[in-house]
């Protein structure tokens, strides 16, 4: 199979459309049997539930060439039970979870040539998403709907290595207590949009959203739990009822359990504790880890011991032995990679 040719060592985290995507429609309580299609377009009436009242869910995964040669996913069964949940938060119906795993495989399949070479450092996202499809203007569930995935090659999230990032601590709330902060919804990032183009104008990176109820611990950013060391190696992350359950997260935490043996502790983290941590970091599909070297919370600087020029060592542990599984340079844990080919 001949990749396509393209510089994949400089791609960027940008959309390109590649030659196949899956679709499957919802209509009278039962998905159809869906199948790959050429056209990337989405026609839809204007009235649709998605345009009207934000009716969407989506994941992201990545499909990556092991040193080996096969084409691999991590993990996508936990996509699709976190899409599951997801859907019926915005009583959406469910994609059931095998034909999710089925629609991934074939998708990645048919676009093989677009999954970058092992070494390049780069990867196929892997993007399914339903949207609520039949016309809707009272404020209800529509009656119909479309699941889609499209996958498109993009770069490594770093260019020139893993450097920290400065972020701030943000005036906006990203999710409210018994809200929707802990499903993978468009509407979630829509109200980001704002948050992060401010904080881009102010020269910071990214977010940090305290819970709203008291505004005094650590919620994640607008796309990435957070992660943090203490000074006697502990990997310690925020636990909420309103934060996304990340998968990276979830990973991250049983590699330092069980490949490093380092203790792991999810908890509620107070704002004021976060300056005793000696490494924080934000996980997540994109980067694995992406380093923070500094917090700015209204003027305070909170400077982490593992300074601004690089990556944490325990991070960095991390992020090798992660990234080592999903490559296939290290053994995985059984059910952890999903081969397509």
């Amino acid at each position: 199979m001949k990749k396509k040719n393209l510089d994949w060592s400089n791609l960027g985290f940008e959309y390109i459309q590649t030659d196949k995507r899956y679709v499957s429609n919802y209509k009278d309580g039962k998905w159809d049997d869906g199948s790959l299609t050429s056209d990337a377009n989405v026609v839809l009436n204007e009235c649709a539930g998605v345009f009207q009242y934000a009716q969407t869910v989506f994941e992201g995964l990545k499909a990556y060439t092991t040193e080996d040669g096969r084409i691999v996913t991590f993990r996508p069964d936990l996509n699709a039970e976190r899409m599951m949940d997801s859907a019926k938060r915005l009583e959406m119906p469910a994609f059931p979870k095998d034909r999710f795993l089925d629609a991934v495989t074939q998708t990645v399949k048919a676009n093989a040539a677009w999954v970058p070479p092992f070494g390049s450092g780069a990867t196929l996202y892997v993007r399914p998403y339903m949207l609520g499809s039949s016309p809707v203007i009272g404020v209800s569930p529509a009656k119909e709907y479309q699941f889609r995935i499209l996958t498109t090659p993009v770069g490594p999230y770093f260019k020139g290595g893993a450097k920290p990032i400065t972020i701030k601590v943000s005036d906006f709330d990203r999710a409210a207590p018994n809200g929707t902060g802990h499903i993978k919804a468009g509407l979630n990032y829509a109200m980001s949009l704002h948050a992060i183009v401010t904080a881009h104008e102010e020269g910071y990176a990214e977010n940090m959203y305290l819970d709203a109820a008291t505004r005094t611990k650590v919620e994640e950013t607008g796309g990435a739990n957070f992660v943090f060391v203490t000074k006697d190696k502990k990997i310690v992350t925020p636990k909420s009822s309103s934060i996304l359950p990340s998968i990276t997260r979830r990973s991250l935490l049983y590699v330092a359990k069980e490949y490093l043996g380092l203790e792991t502790e999810e908890r509620e983290v107070p704002l004021e504790e976060v300056p005793e941590f000696s490494e924080c970091g934000l996980c997540g599909t994109a980067a694995v880890v992406s380093p923070v070297g500094k917090i700015v919370d209204h003027g305070k600087e909170i400077c982490f011991a593992s300074g601004m020029d690089e990556m944490g060592p325990v991070l960095k542990q991390l992020y090798d032995t992660l990234t080592g599984i999903q490559m296939g340079r290290i053994e995985a844990p059984k059910g952890w990679i999903h081969v397509i080919e």
